[in-house]
């Protein structure tokens, strides 16, 4: 069969996007891995599928699929590409779209300056929703990490996310550290770790090193993290923009248990494609 799909990135974080809805194919994981190939397939951090939602309230079915071939909750920056492949191909002619996703309903907002505007939902902050092991509640916690202690909020923005305050996100040990804490055995489904400097209470420099991917040149959940988590230290304002390597997202929480994390950006498309499956 052909199979119609677009390439498309939020700041750098790429997608393979494909509509469920108008086409049939069922994807698995083993497809999923040589799709994501960057030598030997399309190449991806995540695969995004459209598909008919379960719930007739909802407009859409959004699922996401790391390059792995593994299943993820959540991920920002694919909901704003998502957003943005839903208006360009007619799929709506809404200006907002509600979304279900694999962690429950999800609010778009695409705007007249194609910048896209997600409800990212409240935050998770108990820990055994997180998931993470605690025996109670705070808003760090002291970590032994290769021989350093380290202090690690928890947050999850619909998948788990540990989030570090550092001096300089440049010259941190990104790709030996993120992996070590994302081990955690507090971590039990492993992690997205984030790294923060904090530049002034209005921003931050972010580098995030996610589950089953490495790090990506921007991540939108951890994007929200972060800000959760430097809000909660008291270190950040309700708006802040959060400078990722592949460009600037805004975020903004209220700082409530309940306020949505509100997060915007852009979607690029980069190219249409076909293949034969």
């Amino acid at each position: 069969m052909l199979l119609r799909f677009t390439k498309m990135h939020g700041l750098g974080n790429d997608f393979m996007v494909v509509d469920l809805v108008t086409q049939r194919y069922k994807f698995n994981s083993q497809m999923v891995k040589r799709l994501g190939d960057r030598k030997l397939g399309v190449g991806f951090d995540q695969l995004l599928i459209i598909e008919i939602p379960t719930d007739p309230d909802m407009d859409f079915r959004y699922r996401i699929f790391n390059a792995d071939g593994s299943e993820v909750e959540h991920c920002g920056n694919g909901a704003r590409c998502f957003a943005q492949f839903v208006r360009d191909k007619r799929l709506s002619v809404k200006k907002q779209l509600k979304v279900e996703t694999a962690k429950g309903k999800m609010l778009l907002t695409i705007r007249e300056d194609r910048q896209v505007e997600v409800d990212m939902g409240a935050p998770i902050l108990a820990p055994a929703e997180i998931p993470f092991i605690a025996s109670s509640q705070q808003v760090t916690y002291m970590q032994q990490v290769l021989e350093q202690q380290l202090e690690i909020s928890a947050v999850s923005m619909g998948n788990p996310h540990g989030v570090i305050v550092v001096d300089d996100v440049h010259t941190t040990a990104v790709g030996e550290l993120g992996p070590a804490v994302q081990s955690l055995d507090c971590f039990p489904s492993g992690a997205n770790i984030g790294f923060m400097q904090i530049v002034s209470e209005a921003e931050i420099n972010l580098r995030v090193y996610e589950r089953s991917v490495g790090e990506t040149l921007a991540c939108g959940t951890g994007a929200c993290a972060a800000v959760v988590a430097g809000r909660l230290r008291g270190l950040l304002s309700e708006r802040v923009k959060v400078n990722v390597t592949g460009g600037a997202l805004e975020v903004f929480w209220q700082g409530g248990s309940e306020d949505p994390v509100i997060m915007t950006g852009p979607a690029t498309n980069v190219f249409e494609g076909k293949m034969f499956i």
